[in-house]
């Protein structure tokens, strides 16, 4: 049931955010198109929602309330930047405007961009662990919620791996153009 929730919330973030880009620019109604980039975080609701009541209900927590939890922080964290992303394609294609931004691929503008990336990853990760201890404590039943300090302790492993592979290692081994 958590997991049709959790998929239908991602087919929503992305169906509210095309129809509020094609309102803003193919119909010219821009605040039709903001009123719907607005309700794009109600998705994210509804999902903390659906998680909370079904722990309430006295649910183990499984795999699919940590992944509630991941799709929340994860959210929260890089749902603004996803947002801007599309909406200078759209701009683009539909409006005029300049072309989109292109992350940097060399040097030291590319670690920063790397930096930058993995802090909004530790955002994410940030309010997903929040989540979770939350729901551990509110649940208050080690055995109900042993999966949810899995996920806590899964989040951290993948988020040291993100930090050594991408911002560190372009930090100390920086690309370069070839020549």
């Amino acid at each position: 049931m958590l997991l049709a929730v959790i998929v239908g919330c991602e087919i929503g973030f992305w169906v509210l955010l095309v129809a509020g880009l094609v309102a803003r620019y193919p119909l010219r109604r821009p605040r039709l198109g903001a009123a719907l980039l607005v309700c794009v975080p109600l998705v994210d609701l509804v999902l903390l929602g659906a998680a909370a009541m079904d722990l309430r209900r006295g649910a183990t927590a499984d795999a699919t309330h940590g992944l509630a939890a991941v799709y929340l922080g994860f959210s929260v964290a890089f749902g603004h930047s996803m947002i801007r992303w599309a909406d200078q394609r759209f701009a683009h294609r539909f409006a005029g405007g300049p072309p989109p931004v292109k992350p940097p691929r060399y040097g030291w503008a590319r670690a920063r961009h790397e930096w930058r990336e993995w802090g909004k990853a530790l955002l994410g990760w940030a309010v997903a662990c929040a989540l979770l201890a939350a729901a551990i404590v509110v649940v208050g039943d080690a055995e109900r919620t042993r999966e949810l300090a899995n996920w806590i302790r899964t989040l951290t492993v993948a988020l040291l791996i993100w930090l050594v592979a991408f911002p560190v290692w372009e930090t100390i081994f920086p690309r370069r153009p070839r020549s």
